[in-house]
């Protein structure tokens, strides 16, 4: 096993650029399709974003200096990605991202990809009424199982606010899934 940094200079070597390339997309695909599922819902975005997340990785490796761990990075770009994503739909659709992602939850049974039963339905839809980055933040806690310091790394925010976002977007789940 390579180290991370010895890894890093093979995806810039352009020599070597490609084979490392393809065994990054190996090592991070799965888990960064499932990361921007959370934020994007639907499977056919997913699979959009995850190919926009990888293009831009890919043109942008050279850049990579290696301030944060290579998956925090991926992370990163992952979660712009999906953002950007889901702001583009909106706008396109002149509705507001919270409305997006509501329309997104409701077409989700529909999805035949979705394979939840129904209480994984309603916890889909009460992340889908926090603010984003607390949607963000439980996502990436809760579900990625990541440390603070990596979501504040991820995030490019403070542990502090990290946590205090968390507490918050999980009484409002709480709230929200003793509700009905």
């Amino acid at each position: 096993m390579i180290s991370e940094s010895e890894f890093i200079l093979r995806l810039q070597d352009p020599k070597s650029k490609e084979k490392a390339f393809r065994e990054l997309m190996k090592l991070y695909k799965e888990r960064l399709y499932w990361h921007i599922r959370k934020i994007v819902i639907s499977h056919d975005d997913a699979d959009d974003v995850l190919q926009n997340t990888f293009i831009k990785v890919y043109r942008s490796i050279d850049k990579f200096k290696g301030e944060s761990k290579l998956y925090s990075w991926l992370y990163r770009i992952a979660t712009n990605e999906s953002i950007t994503h889901i702001n583009k739909n909106a706008k396109r659709l002149q509705i507001t991202n919270e409305e997006h992602q509501t329309h997104a939850i409701n077409n989700l049974t529909a999805d035949v990809y979705f394979e939840g039963d129904e209480i994984q339905l309603k916890l889909q839809k009460a992340i889908a009424t926090l603010p984003q980055k607390q949607q963000l933040v439980f996502n990436m806690k809760y579900f990625d199982d990541l440390k603070y310091r990596e979501i504040a790394d991820i995030l490019e925010t403070s542990e502090g606010a990290l946590k205090a976002s968390y507490h918050i977007a999980v009484k409002k789940i709480e709230t929200f899934l003793k509700s009905d």
